[in-house]
């Protein structure tokens, strides 16, 4: 039900710096990898595509020697091809992949055995196919190409296998066009992130204050149903404040998530909304009830909820408003909830608003000394109130009844203002 608003405009910059940049550098990242791995495979492609159009050249030659071993005119128009390109082994193979002929460029012993090794392991293509393979020896990245050599009769009369060296300089070519490829992915996320802020800032900026007047007007409507209760029920106001002012300094002496105390306040102010509904012969009569009269007094809470139960602002509300009259033992109302099956905000309320009934003037009562409604609580403690929710009261009772019970009516209001300023994150509610 809390909400977290900026409470300067620096911490709205910072704010939206701080999750705009998170938001670049993870989409930048993204972007940047993904660049990575496109531009590398585009790369990879490229070069794939480059080393099958360069074995294309050696076809005819290759064709004729898996034809006629004894071609060897062939054999020096091979090793002709292979001088001009990039390639540092042919091989050609019989249609029973036996290798019938190769030639390697000044290629050290250990290399040539390695990219044999290496390679032996690949696919014999078919008419119209071709395959392609990367071979990493060492510090060297080799292509190997194996495409089907075509007879006159357009049968496969045999393989050539070309094996293509990157040099020291494609390397660095194809490693920079990766780089520059994922930098500028990452740079142009960030790029826009940065355009983008003015915007943003104004947008959020716009949220914030929407948000802001949202959260005081529901502020504002609930010191208005509160008063309205209060009217009602006692002709004075000042019990919602004292009770909430109470129920806070209660729930942060047990270390109550900040988020339930939030729920607390509203539901403080509001947890006789129900009255409402209570028809003026029993809500306002001086002396006792009778029974069927206290079992309509008792609908209240119910009453309440209903009340409250079409706005979702009020949801954590509707804990303290159903629950404040239960007790520890079971024996409340509505529901008879007994021990922890109380909602703990309810707990504590029960506690803050018996004492302010003790300790304050009613029209049929005098109020009671500090001590004398301590130790009525302090008896009850167990029956009626949690006793660890009693323990720690009873500890605190004295500082917030001298500060609150003599504030007059403007001290309560300033009190909870800075309240709702805290909790809610807003400093122009009153």
């Amino acid at each position: 039900m809390s909400i977290v608003l900026p409470e300067s405009p620096r911490q709205l910059r910072w704010m939206l710096v701080r999750q705009l940049g998170a938001a670049a550098i993870a989409i930048g990242l993204v972007a940047g990898g993904v660049s990575y791995q496109v531009e590398t495979t585009r790369a990879e492609q490229s070069a794939l595509e480059n080393a099958a159009d360069g074995a294309r050249h050696f076809e005819s030659s290759a064709t004729q020697m898996a034809m006629d071993t004894k071609a060897s005119g062939e054999h020096a128009a091979l090793k002709r091809l292979l001088d001009r390109s990039r390639f540092v082994a042919v091989r050609v193979f019989s249609l029973e992949r036996k290798l019938i002929y190769e030639t390697w460029e000044d290629t050290p012993p250990a290399l040539m055995n390695a990219i044999r090794i290496a390679g032996h392991q690949h696919d014999w293509p078919d008419f119209g196919q071709s395959h392609q393979n990367w071979i990493d020896v060492g510090d060297e990245r080799l292509i190997q190409v194996v495409l089907p050599l075509i007879g006159a009769d357009a049968r496969r009369v045999g393989y050539l296998e070309g094996i293509s060296r990157l040099d020291r300089q494609t390397l660095e070519a194809q490693r920079d066009q990766v780089r520059n490829g994922a930098l500028t992915a990452s740079l142009s996320v960030l790029v826009t992130a940065f355009l983008l802020y003015p915007l943003l800032l104004a947008m959020l900026r716009q949220s914030a204050e929407r948000s802001r007047r949202l959260l005081d007007a529901n502020l504002s409507l609930l010191r208005s149903l509160g008063n309205a209760i209060a009217k009602r029920d006692s002709d004075t106001d000042a019990h919602n404040y004292r009770v909430t002012l109470y129920a806070v300094a209660l729930a942060e002496a047990l270390n109550v998530p900040k988020r339930d105390i939030a729920d607390l306040v509203v539901g403080a102010f509001l947890h006789d909304i129900g009255k409402i509904g209570i028809p003026d012969r029993i809500l306002l009569k001086p002396g006792k009830l009778t029974t069927d009269e206290f079992e309509i007094m008792k609908t209240h809470a119910l009453l309440g909820i209903e009340i409250v139960a079409d706005n979702p602002w009020l949801t954590g509300a509707a804990l303290t408003i159903r629950h404040h009259h239960e007790r520890f033992d079971g024996s409340g109302y509505p529901d008879g909830l007994v021990g922890d099956a109380i909602p703990h905000i309810a707990r504590i309320f029960s506690v803050v608003d018996v004492f302010d009934a003790l300790t304050t003037e009613r029209p049929y009562k005098r109020p009671m000394p500090l001590g004398e409604a301590l130790d009525i609580i302090g008896r009850d403690s167990g029956r009626q109130f949690d006793p660890e929710v009693v323990a720690i009261f009873i500890g605190i009772a004295a500082e917030i009844h001298a500060t609150t019970l003599l504030a007059g009516g403007v001290e309560l209001r300033q009190e909870m203002r800075i309240l709702l300023a805290r909790y809610f994150r807003t400093t122009t509610a009153n």
